[in-house]
């Protein structure tokens, strides 16, 4: 059996750690690494770099920028992008985070705004420089919110001896009643008094309209001015299921059959976050965990089918939630146990060395992780290129 992987990136990216490189702490190849190493010992699979077009199903083709490829069985991988809801002016001048390339521009869109803000003899544009909005109640949002506060607290007032730390204000912003929604709500309740204790202003009830890159404009006609704007507040399956012609749900999702094969076409498999999947009469989150499961499911399947055996239905085993809040907080629900605090974060440092990929990079991270929290250091805290 001979297997050719696709992607239009070199690398494998470990996401959940994204927000770390946009707030300095970690630099992108502390969470990224090489795909041709990590397949180094299996013969027979070739990676091909090229970009999805999309597909013509029916002759069992696949459409590259390298030109098409034929395939017996495809595994559908598409991920997500982020979803601004249809507003214009937010996708414009908010700041995404979704890539590498996303992550650096905000770490260097944030420390070129206080390296600015320092020197800047206007009060009003001073305030406006130093003042960060992250739109989005889910992990990322809270995560981001919570180290950016710390980037600016902990690292920032103390190496730019001209910043007045009652003019910086790091916002998050929510349209719901509460953030992290898919947590309990006393889990919530936990977040909330977290990020408050580390400086961090929660709206709930706050649904941005507009955002011009200076201000943002909340339903009922609120401004808010900041030069930093972070959206983090909802994602939709890729748009390439559309480019391949099949039947979609809600966020593009693609509907799949409960083996995650496409329906009438067996040997194809979607994944991830592109997957419409129920579970109990809700569909599965766009998140990690569903993904790597499905992705076992879809491999097991296609062993399954050479062998001229039926596939295996997909079930869904929730291994629990995570959110960190920075240093010594976090909040969890494992297995059915709820625990905050600075238990639930070496759960969340521990989940999370685990599952990046590379000794070097699992050295490299808990070491970086080790010095930020005894030296108040950041690894990644420099203005480099995009």
């Amino acid at each position: 059996m001979r297997i050719l992987l696709l992607d239009r990136n070199n690398y494998h990216l470990f996401q959940p750690l994204l927000y770390q490189v946009a707030t300095a702490g970690l630099q992108p190849g502390d969470i990224a690494y090489p795909v041709r190493v990590i397949f180094r010992g299996q013969k027979n699979l070739e990676f091909r770099m090229a970009e999805l077009l999309g597909a013509e199903l029916d002759r069992k083709v696949v459409l590259t920028s390298t030109g098409p490829v034929p395939y017996d069985h495809l595994i559908l991988a598409l991920g997500a992008e982020t979803d601004f809801f249809g507003l214009e002016s937010v996708s414009r001048h908010a700041f995404p985070l979704k890539g590498v390339a996303d992550a650096v521009a905000i770490r260097n869109h944030v420390l070129r705004c206080f390296e600015q803000a320092v020197h800047e003899p206007d009060a009003a544009l001073r305030r406006e420089l130093v003042t960060i909005v992250v739109v989005g109640d889910g992990p990322t949002g809270v995560e981001m919110a919570g180290a950016l506060s710390e980037l600016v607290r902990l690292v920032l007032a103390r190496d730019l001896p001209g910043l007045d730390l009652r003019e910086v204000k790091v916002v998050l912003l929510e349209a719901s009643a509460r953030i992290l929604p898919a947590f309990d709500e006393d889990l919530g309740a936990a977040a909330a008094r977290s990020l408050a204790r580390k400086g961090v202003e929660v709206r709930t009830s706050a649904a941005v309209e507009d955002c011009d890159g200076r201000a943002v404009r909340l339903r009922g006609g609120q401004l808010l001015r900041a030069a930093t704007v972070l959206w983090a507040a909802g994602v939709r399956a890729s748009s390439l299921g559309e480019a391949i012609g099949v039947e979609r749900a809600r966020l593009g999702r693609i509907v799949v059959e409960p083996t995650l094969a496409l329906p009438g076409y067996p040997e194809v498999s979607v994944v991830g976050d592109a997957a419409h999947v129920v579970d109990r009469g809700q569909p599965i989150p766009m998140m990690a965990p569903p993904a790597i499961q499905m992705g076992r499911t879809a491999a097991r399947n296609v062993l399954l089918r050479l062998q001229g055996k039926p596939a295996e239905p997909f079930r869904y085993r929730d291994p629990g939630s995570l959110a960190t809040i920075g240093r010594n907080a976090a909040v969890a629900h494992v297995r059915g146990l709820k625990f905050t605090g600075f238990p639930a974060w070496v759960v969340w440092l521990g989940v999370h060395l685990v599952w990046l990929i590379g000794f070097r990079n699992r050295l490299v991270v808990l070491v970086n992780w080790a010095w930020e929290y005894f030296r108040y250091q950041k690894a990644g805290y420099l203005i480099g290129p995009e």
